[in-house]
């Protein structure tokens, strides 16, 4: 079709549709270079958006681009596995012009903290933040205010938070001391006591998995094979399916930590990394307006650094107009409208596409399984004219693999190692908890040469706390031997400035 023969690199989506057949003279692609202009797989249920993500993933691996999704159903982790020839894949490839034979992609299999199979993927609280963390407790602006005091508190106090017990702690001691915050804020019991609850609600929920050491370095997800393949990241969620807000919103950080350790380096010829980033219109659900501005900027600036992000979600209506505007290329499926609100989410998804001779609202109506109306940005940067597509079929198996390979995969991954055993380091809690404890007593030193007795750590510790008129119990803290030994870790956030990124997000400095 006219405005799709592209010169350089592309991934073949498909052959377009005419009078209800499939040309295959007619190619449907997208150039490789403009994957990092983001885009949209929308669709119902049921019209096929997962095998989309699997053909588009596959095709990108294999030109060298490394891809990140988000598995919910379970269902692409068939990546890892070649596909099995059937007379359903033969009459589609044969449709759409393709030489098919099955292939398995390098695939990489994560886990929410280790909930389930694959290497653990964890953030600290200090790198996931307040903003974030607001969001997936749903709080409100007020008390979204109130948790961005706590971390700031923590911050300029060291007292690192890399745990749910350690922001319960610091909220804790500030309940009972308010006059630590003289100066800087206060905190109202009726807020502090919701932050509370909700933290304790998450943490019923198994969220203490998610939030610990070592914490996941996102540019682990940037890697390619000798071969010179890129590695798919599958994160596993079907254990943690009925906590949506949650994996929504820890991709949102994972997004924000690419763009926080990526240097900028303008359009390349291709991506460091495809994010497909599922269940959009949970992340955008009950949002915050500042919350959806960090979004649209992320998006909007992430490009520049190498990284496509393409949203996938229902209805075009679920992604916010100021990121929908960002968004080059559109895999639209099927639409339903059984009812009135089905009717009026798909006119306002036809109002997104370009003006075609299509009668679109129909035809979203009309399409197939693993058809959809696709439109993408050429390689000048223009768009593309609508084409009704008749996609191809994925070369990996279009089912969960094996568990017997996914564990082979999972035990053979480089990365189990540096990720696979959590570390309960000191911090928050034990600081705060080690100023609540009496020292223990000590049996009297022996005398040097000199018949003086030698001074011991416990006797400083103890006078740290018995001073009150020369120390302030925040500056026994500080000087107690816990705070030293952290202090000279190389993940201390003493004595540093900490940055936050636009979402308030900050981790240790690399």
């Amino acid at each position: 079709m006219k405005g799709y023969d592209f010169e350089g690199p592309a991934l073949e989506l498909g052959a377009l549709v005419a009078d209800g057949r499939a040309d295959p003279s007619q190619k449907i692609r997208i150039p490789l270079a403009m994957m990092n202009r983001h885009g949209l797989v929308a669709g119902a249920t049921g019209t096929g958006k997962t095998k989309t993500l699997q053909m588009m993933a596959e095709q990108l691996a294999a030109q060298g681009v490394p891809v990140f999704l988000a598995d919910v159903k379970g269902d692409l982790s068939g990546l890892a596995s070649p596909g099995v020839a059937s007379d359903r894949v033969a009459a589609r490839a044969a449709e759409v012009g393709e030489s098919w034979s099955g292939a398995a992609s390098p695939t990489e299999f994560y886990s929410l903290g280790g909930l389930g199979e694959g290497i653990p993927l964890r953030s600290t609280m200090t790198s996931f933040g307040p903003t974030l963390l607001a969001k997936v407790l749903g709080l409100n602006e007020t008390q979204e205010s109130s948790l961005g005091l706590i971390f700031y508190f923590a911050d300029k106090h060291g007292l690192p938070l890399l745990d749910l017990k350690d922001l319960v702690a610091v909220i804790q001691h500030l309940t009972d001391n308010p006059e630590a915050l003289k100066g800087i804020g206060g905190l109202s019991p009726q807020t502090t006591g919701v932050i509370l609850r909700a933290l304790i609600n998450f943490q019923a929920q198994g969220a203490d998995a998610f939030f610990g050491e070592p914490e996941f370095d996102a540019r682990d997800l940037l890697r390619t094979t000798p071969d010179g393949r890129g590695v798919v990241s599958v994160l596993e969620l079907p254990a943690v399916q009925d906590r949506p807000q949650l994996f929504s919103t820890f991709l949102m950080w994972l997004l924000a930590d690419l763009f926080e350790g990526l240097p900028e380096i303008g359009d390349p010829d291709k991506p460091r990394l495809v994010f497909f980033f599922d269940e959009a219109h949970l992340l955008f659900g009950d949002a915050s307006k500042a919350f959806l501005q960090s979004i649209t900027q992320t998006v909007r600036l992430i490009r520049s650094k190498g990284v496509g992000v393409f949203f996938v979600t229902q209805t075009p209506k679920d992604v916010p107009a100021d990121v929908l505007a960002q968004l080059g290329s559109r895999v639209q499926h099927a639409l339903r409208a059984f009812t009135p609100q089905d009717a009026k989410s798909l006119k306002a998804t036809v109002s997104t596409f370009p003006t075609s001779s299509y009668d679109l609202e129909e035809l979203l109506t009309q399409l197939g399984i693993g058809e959809a109306v696709v439109t993408v940005l050429s390689e000048t940067g223009a768009p593309t004219p609508v084409a009704w597509t008749r996609l191809r079929a994925p070369q990996s198996l279009m089912a969960p693999s094996d568990p017997a390979v996914v564990r082979q995969v999972i035990t053979a991954s480089p990365l189990l190692a540096k990720y696979g055993t959590a570390i309960d380091r000191e911090s928050a809690y034990e600081m705060l908890s080690a100023r609540l404890t009496p020292p223990a007593p000590a049996p009297t030193a022996p005398a040097d040469t000199t018949g003086r007795p030698r001074e011991r750590r416990e006797e400083r510790r103890e006078e740290a706390w018995e001073r009150p008129g020369e120390r302030s119990p925040l500056e026994g803290v500080l000087r107690s031997p816990a705070f030293r030994s952290l202090a000279r870790s190389a993940a201390s956030v003493l004595g540093k400035e900490i940055t936050r990124s636009i979402f308030g997000t900050a981790r240790r400095r690399r």
